[in-house]
């Protein structure tokens, strides 16, 4: 399956804090790439480098085979590279509709028919079309997540990066987001997927990438990497003996 990313010795210093740490992974193209590791791992460090909205100290990010480690936060949307936020930033003031023409629109470059089509969809996928009047700000946490994705998807993205979008959310409501995360990869979108709970990383994800202090630590088989105990000990904090 060929690549649709590589990450090549990331590093990103913040003073004297390391950050990210000569990081090194790939993802395949149509894969859910898992990603976890204690707070302070680096996840977010890493998203923020894929995304452009830091530039790292050295190293490079290559998507679909061109290095675009020092292109814009926008120029890389525009590419195809979409994300969500952990704690969810809607337009609290705009409809759930109105949210999703922001995306097409500025993400996607859609116009006009195309963008109020392209936002149908998207909500009539992830189920919140019966909600595209009402404002962002009144939605409760669950609808508020589908929207974080739904927004993304609007950017029209090849490669989507999910930030705990399960945090707070009940275990109905998790196999809920659960259930679209896969669909999202049905329709040919690869994913990196940070994700703090573990039923999710086990049932939702190919492989599974896990980070320590900036570096990787195990990239492989989900059950496998859990059950390893190099990540228990530095995961879970369970000690050996």
């Amino acid at each position: 399956m060929p690549e649709i990313l590589a990450i090549k010795n990331l590093t990103k210093t913040f003073g004297n804090l390391t950050a990210v740490d000569s990081l090194s992974f790939d993802v395949q193209k149509g894969e859910i790439l898992g990603m976890m590791g204690p707070n302070g791992a680096g996840k977010t460090t890493v998203f923020n480098l894929i995304t452009g909205v830091y530039k790292p100290d050295s190293g490079k990010i290559i998507y679909e085979e061109t290095d675009i480690t020092h292109l814009s936060a926008a120029h890389r949307c525009r590419l195809g590279i979409g994300r969500t936020y952990q704690i969810p930033r809607p337009f609290e003031n705009m409809t759930v509709f109105e949210n999703l023409l922001v995306g097409a629109e500025y993400g996607a470059n859609l116009k006009g028919r195309e963008a109020r089509q392209e936002a149908t969809e998207i909500l009539d996928f992830t189920g919140l079309l019966p909600k595209k009047d009402l404002f962002a700000g009144k939605l409760p946490l669950l609808d508020r997540k589908r929207l974080e994705l739904s927004r993304a998807l609007a950017t029209k993205p090849r490669l989507l990066l999910i930030d705990e979008v399960a945090a707070g959310l009940t275990e109905v409501e998790i196999e809920n987001l659960l259930q679209i995360v896969k669909a999202i990869q049905q329709r040919g979108i690869t994913i990196i997927w940070v994700e703090h709970i573990m039923m999710m990383m086990n049932k939702g994800v190919d492989r599974l990438l896990v980070i320590s202090g900036g570096k990787t630590l195990m990239c492989g088989d989900p059950k496998e990497c859990m059950e390893s105990k190099e990540v228990q000990e530095v995961y879970l904090g369970v000690e050996e003996g």
